[in-house]
């Protein structure tokens, strides 16, 4: 990667995802892009709306981009309250993205995630390949998407890549309609009222990771050799897995005098009862080396000193 184009570069992966390439790449050599602009921007930035195909391929192209990261996407939560909107915008801009990646010969990127699953997938330690029949428009769009890009891949010989994210907690971006996001949320309600009320019920089991481990999975997977790649796209990654009680104990060991109680959204909570308990990574730790840094009680520490410091 040389010089890189981000879709959704003001959402929850993408503002950070800019900020770490353009650390290790230059701030010239990302183009962020996105519906909505960012004040935060510090470097190329235009703005793009993903379904319009002409578009994306006149930046991309202008910017001399060898690599496009399509992040751009509606989240599972507010996915099920548009449907066909979501659709339209992850299907449209997905496609859209893979075509301006063929046709200006790019290397490629887009996130799956472990909305893929479904409740007939086996639910704990999921294997890299295994059943998947989601229950979710937001799980359809990520099931058609990583077939779409093995499909570029075989048909086309795109160097076309992907993980698939379980639920991403960060101290940058609050927390934005999904499903795993009351791991973001409970964090800034710890530091902010010293309680939390969750809308996941106690005992709902989840992968997570924390968003540094995530953004270096996606740097170390497009600079991974690709004759060592037999997958390629959709790798299962993990930090680790819990349920609300297990995040609220971590916290306590640094502010006992936090309290959680419960109110579980119907909703949320039938997605997440959908998806596994915990996944399984060999296939990213042989085929591209993934390790991830952060365990529960490392990633509360620092969530909580950073937040501790952001939200004064």
């Amino acid at each position: 990667m040389k010089k890189i184009m981000i879709t959704g570069a003001s959402g929850q992966i993408g503002s950070e995802l800019v900020a770490k390439l353009r650390k290790e790449y230059g701030t010239e050599n990302v183009l962020a892009t996105d519906i909505k602009e960012s004040a935060n921007q510090t470097g190329p930035f235009e703005k793009l709306d993903v379904t319009d195909a002409k578009r994306m391929h006149e930046l991309a192209k202008n910017f001399e981009a060898d690599t496009i990261m399509h992040m751009a996407a509606l989240l599972s939560a507010t996915a099920e309250e548009r449907p066909l909107f979501a659709w339209n915008l992850n299907m449209g801009g997905l496609v859209n993205a893979l075509e301006v990646a063929r046709e200006l010969n790019m290397q490629f990127f887009t996130p799956s995630s472990i909305g893929a699953f479904g409740p007939s997938t086996p639910k704990n330690n999921t294997p890299q390949d295994t059943l998947q029949r989601p229950t979710t428009m937001y799980g359809v769009n990520k099931v058609a998407g990583e077939l779409l890009c093995d499909y570029y891949f075989t048909r086309f010989g795109l160097d076309t890549r992907g993980v698939r994210f379980p639920g991403l907690i960060s101290n940058v971006t609050p927390p934005g309609g999904g499903t795993t996001d009351y791991a973001v949320d409970i964090y800034y309600k710890a530091v902010q009222e010293g309680k939390y009320t969750s809308y996941i019920a106690q005992g709902s089991y989840m992968d997570m990771m924390y968003m540094p481990d995530a953004l270096q999975a996606i740097v170390d997977l497009m600079e991974a050799n690709p004759e060592k790649l037999i997958h390629r796209n959709a790798f299962n990654v993990t930090a680790m897995s819990f349920e609300p009680e297990e995040i609220a104990a971590s916290i306590r060991k640094v502010m006992p005098e936090f309290t959680m109680d419960y109110k579980v959204d119907p909703v949320r909570q039938a997605i997440a009862d959908s998806w596994p308990n915990s996944i399984d990574p060999t296939a990213a730790k042989e085929e591209w080396g993934f390790k991830a840094k952060f365990d529960l009680d490392a990633m509360t520490i620092d969530m909580l000193n950073v937040l501790k410091e952001k939200l004064k």
